[in-house]
C-alpha cells in the first residue's frame, strides 16, 4: 500500500485511534487479514466470523511488527476502531484509489470465466507496465479492497474481479476501484439460488457497465457478442462499446475465427481486430478459453497494443489461479484435469467439452474419460434440473465414466443411464479408493465441483506420487452435502465472510 499516517488511516475509515496509537505512526507495509501474513510496517485488519475472531490475533500481529489493527473494539494494542470494518476496509482502499490518478482500473465480472479472464489479462498488461491482480477469486467486498491496496505510486494497471451475491454488489464494489474499463463475459444459471432469474443476474452484472466513464473520459465497456443478455447492457452505459464474438459474428470489433483444438484441448484461432488478423495459440486448455482470450485482446487494444503483439502475448500467458482447469500427467500416464476450485453450468459443460476433447483418439488421447463431479451449489429452485442436464451432457458427449460424489451430486444421474457407467460414492476418501483401483495409463480425469464441496482433496491426493498422497483416514469425511471444514482459527474468520456464487 502506498504509506499511510495512522491519523489518514483512522480519517478514511470514519475510525478513532485507541490502544497507544501514534497520530504520525506510518503503514507502510500491506494491509493483511492474516496474522501469519503480518511483516514490518502491516495493517492487520480483524474480521469476526462465524467460528473465530480476528481479534484474538491482535497482540500477535502487532509483535509481528503491525503497525496497528483495525478492528471493531478498543484493543491493549494500537488500533483503529471503527464500526464496520469490511465497510472501513473499503473507504480506505477508496482513499487510496483517490491517491493513484494515474492507475487505469479494469474491471472483470461474469456467471463464468471471471478468475481465468483476469489471470490471462494481468499478464498480457504487465508486458505494458507494473500490474495489481487478485489472488485466486479475491473477488467480494474483502476481496477487492484488499487488492486495491496492494497497489503503490508505480503501479499502471489494476485488474478488478467483480462478483456478486446480491444486487447492489457490483455497484458498491465500483465505488471502490472507479474502474475506467469493464469486461462482462456472460450471464449465466450459476447465480440462480440468489438472483432468481437471469435477468436479474443480468441487472446486476450490468452494474459494472453503468460505473464506467463515459467515452470522451477513456470510459471502455468490453461486451460478448455472443450472449444477449450481455449484448443488451450497451445502452446502459456512456461508455465506449467494444463488442467480441468467440463465434466470429461480424458485427463484433474482436473475433475469432477457425478454432480449433489440439490433442490437449488447447485452442487456437485466428484474432480478427482491426481488420487485421493474427495467429493465436492459447496454452490453456478448453475452447471456451477463446472467449476470455478475446476479452483480453479488446482490453490490450483499448490501452494500445497493437495486434501482432496482444497475439504473441495471449500465447505465452496462462491460468494461474489454482484448480482450474490445471492439467497435470502422473508418471503412470494419467491424466488429471484439477478444475475443483469452483462450478456451475456453463462451467462445467465447457470442462466436460474439454475433457472428452482431450482423451479422444483422433486427438492423441488413448485412454478413458473419467468425470468426478461435485454438487453445483446455489442454483436454487433450478438445482435438480441443472444437474440432471449436466448429466445427460456428460452422457451425449461420450464422456465413459461418470463418478459423483456425495449425495447432493447424485442428482447428476437423475437421467436414464446405464448402471456401468454411473458410480455414486457418498466421499472424497470413497472417490480416491474407486480411482486408485480402476485408472489406468492414458485415461484422463475430470475433478469438477463448486467450492465448498471440498474435492481440490481428491484432486491433490490424485496429482501426488504414489506413496506420498494422503492416507485415506487422514483425509476429512465430508458431511452430507460433500462440504468441508476449515481447520485454521483465521481461515475461519475468511471462510465465514460472504463469497461470490459461480465460477
Amino acid at each position: 500500500m502506498i504509506p499511510f499516517v495512522l491519523a489518514e488511516v483512522a480519517r478514511a475509515c470514519g475510525g478513532r485511534l485507541a490502544g497507544g496509537a501514534g497520530v504520525s505512526a506510518v503503514v507502510s507495509g500491506p494491509v493483511v487479514i492474516d496474522s501469519r501474513q503480518v511483516v514490518p510496517g502491516a495493517l492487520f485488519v480483524a474480521l469476526v466470523g462465524e467460528h473465530a475472531d480476528g481479534h484474538d490475533f491482535a497482540a500477535a500481529a502487532v509483535a509481528a511488527g503491525a503497525v496497528a489493527v483495525l478492528g471493531s473494539r478498543p484493543l491493549d494494542v494500537p488500533c483503529v476502531v471503527v464500526d464496520d470494518v469490511p465497510r472501513a476496509l473499503g473507504l480506505l482502499a477508496r482513499a487510496v484509489r483517490d491517491r493513484l490518478p494515474e492507475l487505469t482500473v479494469i474491471g472483470v465480472t461474469g456467471s463464468s470465466g471471471k478468475t481465468s479472464t483476469k489471470d490471462l489479462l494481468a499478464q498480457v498488461l504487465a508486458d505494458i507496465g507494473p500490474t495489481v491482480a487478485p489472488v485466486n477469486s479475491f473477488n467480494n467486498e474483502l476481496g477487492v479492497p484488499l487488492t486495491l491496496l496492494r497497489c503503490e505510486a508505480h503501479t499502471r494497471f489494476l485488474v478488478s474481479e467483480l462478483g456478486a451475491r446480491e444486487p447492489g454488489n457490483i455497484a458498491y464494489l465500483c465505488g471502490i476501484v472507479r474502474p475506467d474499463l469493464g469486461v462482462v463475459l456472460n450471464v449465466g444459471a450459476a447465480h440462480a439460488g440468489v438472483f432468481g432469474t437471469r435477468e436479474a443476474t443480468a441487472a446486476t452484472k450490468g452494474e459494472l457497465v453503468e460505473a464506467l466513464p463515459p467515452a470522451a473520459e477513456g470510459g471502455v465497456a468490453v461486451l460478448n457478442a455472443d450472449d444477449a443478455a450481455v449484448v443488451a447492457m450497451a445502452v446502459r452505459t456512456a461508455a465506449r462499446v467494444v463488442l467480441t464474438s468467440a463465434a466470429g459474428a461480424r458485427a463484433a470489433d474482436v473475433r475469432a475465427r477457425d478454432v480449433r483444438l489440439d490433442a490437449a484441448a488447447r485452442p487456437s484461432f485466428t484474432l480478427g481486430l482491426h481488420r487485421r488478423e493474427v495467429p493465436v495459440t492459447l496454452p490453456v486448455h478448453g475452447a471456451h478459453h477463446v472467449a476470455n482470450a478475446l476479452a483480453v485482446a479488446a482490453v490490450a487494444d483499448a490501452v494500445g497494443l497493437a495486434p501482432e503483439r496482444i497475439g504473441a502475448l495471449l500465447g505465452r500467458s496462462g491460468v494461474t489461479s489454482t484448480g482450474r482447469m490445471q492439467v497435470t500427467t502422473r508418471p503412470d500416464g494419467v491424466v488429471v484435469i484439477d478444475d475443483s476450485y469452483n462450478a456451475n453450468p456453463d462451467s462445467m459443460a465447457a470442462a466436460l467439452a474439454a475433457l472428452v476433447a482431450m482423451a479422444r483418439p483422433a486427438a492423441g488421447g488413448t485412454g478413458r474419460s473419467w468425470a468426478v463431479l461435485g454438487e453445483m451449489l446455489e442454483l436454487g429452485e433450478r438445482s435438480a434440473v441443472e444437474h440432471a442436464r449436466i448429466g445427460r451432457l456428460a452422457a451425449d458427449l461420450g464422456v465413459d465414466r461418470l463418478v459423483t460424489v456425495a449425495e447432493g451430486a447424485r442428482a447428476y444421474g437423475t437421467t436414464s443411464v446405464p448402471s456401468a457407467w454411473l458410480t455414486a460414492v457418498d466421499d472424497v476418501a470413497a472417490a480416491l479408493v474407486l480411482l486408485h483401483e480402476q485408472l489406468r495409463s492414458g485415461d484422463v480425469v475430470l475433478v469438477k465441483a463448486s467450492r465448498a464441496i471440498g474435492l481440490d482433496r481428491l484432486a491433490r491426493a490424485l496429482i501426488e506420487p504414489a506413496g506420498e498422497s494422503p492416507e485415506l483416514a487422514d483425509l476429512p469425511s465430508s458431511g452430507p452435502s460433500g462440504r468441508q471444514d476449515v481447520a485454521r482459527a483465521e481461515e475461519q474468520v475468511v471462510a465465514g465472510m460472504p463469497r461470490e456464487v459461480g465460477a
